[in-house]
């Protein structure tokens, strides 16, 4: 057994676990935030990816214990004060989901991805989400919420720099 700690949604947590728990695991079964889903277990559907210090990561790829003294931040701790994260908003708004089961990834992957890339294209967004599978779509509405929420976002930063 091992002991980590680290910060996941901006709450200090610690436990011990074995040294093979992978960082999904510990998220669902050890702190029962299951917004983070496992899809593949081989790192090919993105649906379990997490911000690990900021940058977006497959969960399923990554021993507990590489997290330990971390900030994680899943799914469940985007919104803020029951106000949804621009981009869970965008989603929302322009149908970017159909069953949900990738959507977690989805959105995680593409606060990130706006984070790196702020001005984002169609062509651009559709090579960032190659790590990411939907099964239900034909990710039009999913590339059409990530350019709404760049946009917004955008928006957004030219309104509070002025």
């Amino acid at each position: 057994m091992t002991a980590v700690s680290m910060t996941v949604n901006g709450k200090a947590v610690s436990a011990d676990v074995e040294d093979r728990t992978l960082l999904v695991y510990f998220l669902r079964e050890h702190l029962q935030l299951t917004g983070t889903h496992i899809g593949c277990d081989t790192s090919q559907c993105g649906a379990c990816t997490v911000h690990l210090d900021g940058k977006a990561v497959k969960s399923c790829t990554i021993f507990v214990g590489q997290a330990d003294g971390a900030n994680v931040t899943t799914i469940e701790g985007l919104a803020r004060d029951g106000v949804l994260h621009p981009v869970q908003e965008a989603f929302r708004e322009n149908h970017g989901l159909q069953c949900g089961f990738c959507t977690p990834g989805m959105i995680m992957t593409a606060v990130d991805m706006i984070r790196r890339k702020p001005n984002l294209d169609r062509e651009i967004i559709r090579h960032e989400l190659e790590g990411n599978i939907c099964r239900c779509t034909g990710y039009h509405n999913i590339v059409s919420a990530i350019e709404d929420a760049a946009n917004r976002m955008k928006e957004s930063a030219k309104d509070n720099a002025a």
